[in-house]
């Protein structure tokens, strides 16, 4: 389980789901004993990547998240186990 950080800390990690839409953030590196899932990998989710979301569905799923140049459609249930921390400086999406 990811360790509380203080709040107000800049480079603390929270789940990507709670990143509000069109804020840029980095994949931070899983936990311990946690992975990225591999067909995620292969879709370019790295730790130290840039993403946005760019809009959720009506109903909150799925969402659309911009990385790598690309956007793509993904369900919650997909993401629910990815963290993001605050991106620094200018956005390179």
């Amino acid at each position: 389980m990811l360790e509380q950080e203080s709040p107000g800390d800049p480079h603390a990690a929270m789940p990507l789901l709670d990143l509000p839409v069109g804020v840029v953030a980095r994949l931070a590196t899983p936990p311990h004993g946690r992975e990225i899932p591999s067909r995620l990998g292969d879709l370019g989710f790295t730790p130290g990547t840039a993403l946005r979301i760019v809009r959720r569905a009506p109903l909150g799923d799925p969402v659309e998240i911009e990385i790598r140049g690309y956007r793509l459609c993904l369900r919650l249930e997909q993401i629910d186990t990815l963290f993001v921390e605050p991106a620094t400086g200018a956005s390179d999406l």
